[in-house]
């Protein structure tokens, strides 16, 4: 029973840093560039990159031990992609007035039953649709990775396609270490890397209305668009009930607190989310909330040393974090498409909810998880409406 222990940690543990690898290395960058257009100094933008990390590190644990469910919360990527481009002011003091306001607003949200029971009713064909739709993108990178990289990913691919067969629990974990191990070997890291711990800034929200129209309600509405209702998705596409009035009300609270130190948004992930919630991580679906205690720590201690982590994770070669998300991905993404073909009356609706949210399309500033789930479900009700006459 105890080796089982230390092995179900093990697992979990290694799960939790390819999920914190996935979403942190990624999209960091981008997180950076968008504090930056808006007016962040270089230790605002630490700041602000600590006070997210450890905003999403808090408020995943509330989450996961009050429902006792994978529910992995993360930083906005849409939103930072929105304020990068958005070039609706420079003064950050403004701009963390809007951050502010975008958190007071999913609150408000968090209390709108109608929703909730939306969310809770959608059919669970549309929403594994969806998850594979907003995965296509990420399993599809790995062909090019290993066309761009073959000694690197193809080694990659074989053993993790190996250890599925052999040894599941354990294929993920293992590809994360070898990548790891690669980009040592390979320099990646350089020579030497200074720790240090990242000092907290406060900003005093200054609140003009112009940048609140332009960035709050935008950033507002692609986060709760774009990330809280694929999140939802894919909690419910594997068998999980949403806590959704919890889960918004937890995420908008945690934003307004972070806003105050530079961060823009948390919000439940997508895309790594889908990492979490497979047998992969756990056979028991029970028990695969435990992987939010070691993601949590991770987090926490990225949000410590938030420049240190920047520096290290952005050296990480593009093939390496392609392939590591890919492969990871795969398994949720092929659990999606059995989702999605599932029922014979809706699969109609989820096939356009997987091509429209698989072609990437964005409009008015709303990703394609948005546009597709609701494209489906105009589909799904409109068919349900025929039936019932």
């Amino acid at each position: 029973m105890s080796q089982f222990r230390i092995g179900e940690w093990v697992s979990l543990s290694a799960h939790a840093l390819a999920i914190f690898i996935v979403g942190f290395a990624s999209t960091v960058l981008i997180v950076m560039d968008a504090v930056r257009a808006v007016g962040a100094t270089p230790a605002q933008q630490a700041s602000a990159i600590a006070a997210v990390c450890i905003a999403i590190g808090v408020t995943s644990l509330i989450l996961g031990f009050r429902y006792r469910q994978p529910i992995i919360v993360a930083w906005s990527t849409p939103g930072a992609a929105l304020l990068a481009s958005s070039h609706a002011t420079s003064n950050f003091a403004e701009a963390t007035a809007a951050f502010l306001f975008a958190g007071v607003l999913m609150v408000i949200t968090a209390f709108a039953r109608p929703l909730a029971n939306a969310i809770n009713k959608l059919p669970s064909s549309i929403a594994g649709a969806m998850l594979a739709g907003v995965l296509l993108h990420y399993v599809m990178a790995v062909p090019g990775a290993a066309v761009a990289a073959p000694l690197v990913v193809l080694p990659l691919a074989v053993v993790f396609f190996v250890l599925r067969h052999v040894a599941p629990l354990y294929a993920t974990p293992v590809i994360v270490a070898l990548a790891l191990v690669i980009a040592g070997v390979t320099g990646a890291f350089g020579s030497s890397v200074s720790v240090s711990m990242t000092q907290l800034q406060f900003v005093a929200p200054v609140f003009d209305f112009q940048t609140l129209m332009s960035i709050g309600i935008p950033l507002y509405l692609v986060t709760m668009a774009s990330q809280n209702l694929p999140g939802f998705a894919v909690l419910k596409s594997n068998g999980y009930e949403p806590p959704v009035q919890g889960s918004i009300l937890a995420t908008g609270a945690s934003s307004m607190v972070a806003s105050f130190f530079g961060a823009h948004a948390v919000n439940l992930a997508a895309i790594t989310a889908a990492m979490a919630v497979g047998p992969d991580v756990h056979p028991d679906p029970k028990q695969r909330w435990k992987v939010i205690i070691p993601y949590a720590f991770v987090y926490i201690c990225a949000g410590l040393a938030a420049a240190t982590f920047v520096t290290v994770l952005g050296l990480l070669p593009a093939a390496l974090v392609a392939t590591v998300a890919g492969l990871a991905l795969l398994s949720p993404f092929l659990g999606g498409l059995v989702a999605l073909v599932k029922d014979a009356k809706d699969i109609e609706a989820a096939a356009v909810t997987f091509l429209v949210t698989g072609s990437g399309v964005t409009l008015l500033g709303v990703g394609a998880a948005f546009w597709g789930l609701l494209t489906g479900l105009l589909i799904w009700g409109f068919k349900q409406v025929w039936r019932a006459r």
